[in-house]
This record gives C-alpha cells, structure tokens and sequence, in this order.
C-alpha cells in the first residue's frame, strides 16, 4: 500500500508539472478506490439517483484532466480535491433535479396535477451544500473532515493522513461537524448560532 501510495504520490507531482503521460499512468492506480468511494456516496443518496458510480467517477476525472493545472502534493491532496469535485457534481446534478421538477412560470398546476414524490430523498443535498459552506467559514478544518467523510468516503484512520492531524482530532471534528449541520439543517440554525 506504501509503495503504491508513494507511486501515485510521485505521478500526481509529475502531472502537475505537465507530464501527460503521469496522468495517464496515474488513472489505473486510483480508478478501483475512486470508484469504491464514489460507490458509498450514491448509497447515502436517494435510491432512484440517476448517476452510477462509474458515471460520477468519469465526471470527477474529466474535471480533473481539464485545462487547469494543479500543482499535486501527494495522494491525500488528490483525494481531497476528487472529495469536493464529487461534492460539487452531486450538488450540480441536485439543483439541476430540482429545477425540473418546478413548472415553468406561466403553467399554474392544480393541487391534483402535482406529482406526490413516495420516497424523498434522506438529505436534501442542496441544503447540506449550503451548510457546509457556512461551517467552512466558521471552522474550515471540521468542513474538511466532514466533506472527506462524506463525499470522499475516507475513513477517519484515511482523513487522519490526509489532513496530517490525529484520529482523535479527525473523531472530534467529525462529531462537531456532524450536530453542528445537523442544528442547521433541522432548525436553519436560528438557535444558539
């Protein structure tokens, strides 16, 4: 694991310099465990989500393969930046869901036209993008644990690494995290913020 890690790291840092053939090399090396990580976030999803694992990892693969050049530190930092680009995709594809669903401004439904929606999602996506923004002013490092775990599936043993801090701190942070968005999102946060 060290060996592969420390490979994916020394590609990362090559590609970010502009070798092409880096992130070419690089791709197998990560596609198993992007596509498992993006396989756990689509279960914390409704489940008629539309995207498929593979689909949201190609999606994160494409932005990252881009025009901008990112100057890669290791495999933690690659993992952190596909966490949030998984973050932003699930948001996108939830704001664009969610305004198919509004009827065009000049069609007025009656109350029987309305489709009834049998299983809601568990989270509303959009909100929890909101909230997390406004952690992240409040406390960037709990966004960060929280955006890991969540989006990025990391285990916290994982996000202890990446983020270079201990278990403990990655265990506090997560719990601090988890009631802090969840006092925002059940009561938009009027008490006590």
């Amino acid at each position: 694991m060290a060996d592969r890690s420390s490979t994916a790291s020394g590609l990362l840092r090559a590609w970010g310099r502009g070798d092409l053939g880096a992130r070419d090399q690089l791709l197998p090396l990560v596609y198993r465990e992007l596509r498992q990580r993006a396989a756990g976030q689509l279960r914390l999803e409704r489940h008629d989500h539309t995207l498929q694992p593979t689909a949201l990892v190609h999606e994160v693969y494409l932005r990252l393969v881009g025009d901008i050049r990112v100057p890669w530190q290791d495999r933690g930092h690659f993992f952190r930046v596909a966490a949030n680009m998984m973050r932003r995709i699930l948001v996108d594809h939830a704001r664009t869901r969610r305004a198919a669903k509004r009827p065009p401004p000049s069609k007025k439904l009656a109350l029987d036209d309305q489709a009834v929606v049998t299983h809601p999602p568990s989270i509303d996506l959009l909100a929890l993008d909101y909230a997390l923004d406004e952690l992240s002013s409040l406390d960037p490092r709990a966004a960060q644990v929280m955006e890991l775990r969540y989006f990025g599936g990391l285990s916290e043993q994982e996000v202890a690494r990446v983020l270079s801090i201990s278990r403990a701190t990655v265990t506090r942070e997560w719990q601090t995290a988890r009631a802090w968005l969840y006092e925002r999102m059940t009561t938009g946060g009027e008490q006590g913020t």
